[in-house]
């Protein structure tokens, strides 16, 4: 059972501003009913040029239900501009917390503002069109929407993207390519340099039975699986993967992400990782 907040149960409970504004300025629809959630939202401009009512119509969730409500309340007297910096995570500061779980309802609550402020700025369409390239088709969760979350929010597994996002969600698939995406999000790291040249064969095999043994065979072994190291020629390590990572549709990402990229870390820039074929 998830632990909502009292705020949040409130706003589940006793929803403010349920309905929509027939003469809204600026009008927003995210999500689907064949996504498990979809929200519209609608605002309407008093004559000081400030957000003098707004409303919402969702399904989904308790936390929909609460996150939608409060935001709602967050932007009535906010001039456009100032509901246009309003984030997902003020959304979810003051509900006072949601559960990492359900934070995609609060992103779903900007999405929709942000789609309500294009309406009455543009005109435009304030249904969302997906921008970009969809990495996750189940939920229809596009490239620049994980990097956008993922930074906003500074994630940092696939887990949490699908918190999040719900990208990852569904069958799964795209899994890999979340991975991918936040990989390219993280700062790219200096180098140490690198003595291998100076090093005896019997010292190479040495320094990455080490790195194995203490930064990648924890992690495999978390999940059921391990590693083995079966040759080394030079900077090509051949290793072969043992247990549940054996055979698995992910092993070529655990090979780069998991095997070889410690091994540049601490041994040798230059190594390159392959799997020892029987």
């Amino acid at each position: 059972m998830w632990e909502y907040s009292d705020k949040v149960l409130d706003h589940f409970r006793n929803p403010r501003n349920v309905g929509v504004i027939e003469d809204a300025d600026g009008v927003g629809e995210v999500g689907s009913l064949a996504c498990g959630d979809a929200l519209k939202l609608t605002f309407k401009l008093g004559p000081d040029g400030r957000i003098a009512d707004a409303k919402f119509q969702t399904f989904g969730c308790a936390s929909a239900i609460a996150s939608s409500s409060a935001l709602t309340e967050m932007i009535k007297g906010m001039t456009v501009e100032e509901a246009s910096r309003v984030t997902n995570q003020d959304i979810a500061d003051y509900l006072g917390g949601l559960p990492e779980q359900k934070m995609h309802c609060s992103v779903m609550g900007r999405e929709a503002l942000e789609a309500a402020i294009e309406n009455y700025r543009s005109g435009k369409k304030s249904k969302r069109i997906l921008e970009g390239k969809v990495i996750c088709t189940c939920f229809g969760v596009t490239e620049e929407e994980i990097r956008r979350v993922a930074q906003e929010n500074h994630l940092t597994t696939v887990e949490q993207v699908t918190h999040y996002t719900k990208a990852g969600g569904g069958c799964g698939r795209c899994k890999e390519d979340i991975a991918r995406i936040l990989e390219s999000l993280k700062p790219p790291a200096e180098a140490p340099p690198s003595s291998v040249g100076r090093l005896t064969m019997v010292k190479k095999v040495r320094m990455i039975e080490e790195v194995l043994d203490r930064d990648i065979r924890p992690k495999l072994r978390k999940d059921g699986g391990d590693v083995e190291l079966v040759d080394v020629d030079g900077d090509v390590v051949y290793v072969a993967l043992r247990g549940m990572c054996a055979n698995c549709q992910m092993a070529e990402f655990t090979l780069r992400e998991l095997v070889e990229k410690p091994l540049r870390e601490f041994v040798s820039p230059s190594m390159v990782v392959k799997e020892a074929r029987p």
